[in-house]
């Protein structure tokens, strides 16, 4: 254990050391590299906290919404579920449901309706835990060319420290080659975990995006199930 501390403190001091000898162009780049970690980082912490903080809630408000005996039971608690993006699918129909109540027939006219209110819900509802994931997709693309630009650069500055030192020497190309691995992996450790994370994200969002449709018939089948419920007392 002391060992591998000892090791772990000297490679990070000779990577310290690697980065303060390099070239302005290098230091720029990791610089750039840097900000697109950090941005993504930020960007994959925040959305991890409110996909898990959705999923917990969902679960809650699928459970609350079948003991509920009324839409509007469950709509007066709604809130209490923001975090889940169900609530939006939930809401978006139940607005419509309530419209239509609410008219002089005081009858629910159109299923269709309340059907395509719930899609524009969760849609909305989609696209807000959607936002900024696309960074994370930017980041993965441009941070490996980022840090072959680096590459290149300290490769051709390995190259003129050997013609201007007129000799084939490792103390002439040693600085520029340095240049030349440290950017290639800067590049690499911004975009892996931005990959990694992209997917991921991605395809919790794509879960939800499922879970929501199959609410959404949940839905219905519950309203068409109040209204057979009413006409049914209406002819006794």
């Amino acid at each position: 254990m002391p060992f591998s501390f000892l090791s772990a403190f000297f490679i990070g001091g000779e990577i310290v050391d690697l980065v303060s000898s390099t070239g302005p162009v290098a230091k720029l780049v990791l610089l750039t590299l840097l900000a697109f970690s950090l941005i993504s980082w930020a960007i994959i912490l925040t959305k991890w906290s409110l996909l898990r903080r959705a999923r917990m809630q969902s679960g809650r408000f699928i459970r609350a919404f079948r003991k509920a005996q009324r839409l509007q039971d469950i709509a007066t608690v709604a809130d209490q579920f923001r975090p889940s993006p169900l609530v939006g699918v939930f809401e978006g129909g139940f607005q419509e449901y309530r419209r239509q109540l609410g008219g002089p027939a005081a009858s629910l006219r159109s299923l269709t309706a309340v059907q395509r209110g719930m899609q524009i819900g969760a849609s909305e509802e989609i696209t807000r835990l959607e936002r900024n994931v696309p960074w994370l997709a930017i980041t993965a693309a441009v941070t490996p060319f980022i840090g072959l630009f680096g590459t290149v650069w300290g490769i051709i500055d390995a190259f003129h420290g050997l013609g201007t030192a007129g000799g084939a020497t490792l103390r002439a190309v040693a600085p520029g080659i340095s240049e030349a691995l440290i950017t290639t992996a800067a590049g690499l450790a911004a975009a892996i975990p931005a990959v990694i994370a992209y997917n991921l994200i991605g395809n919790s969002i794509r879960v939800f995006a499922a879970r929501g449709d199959d609410f959404a018939l949940e839905v219905l089948n519950a309203i068409e199930t109040i209204q057979t419920q009413s006409v049914a007392e209406v002819r006794r």
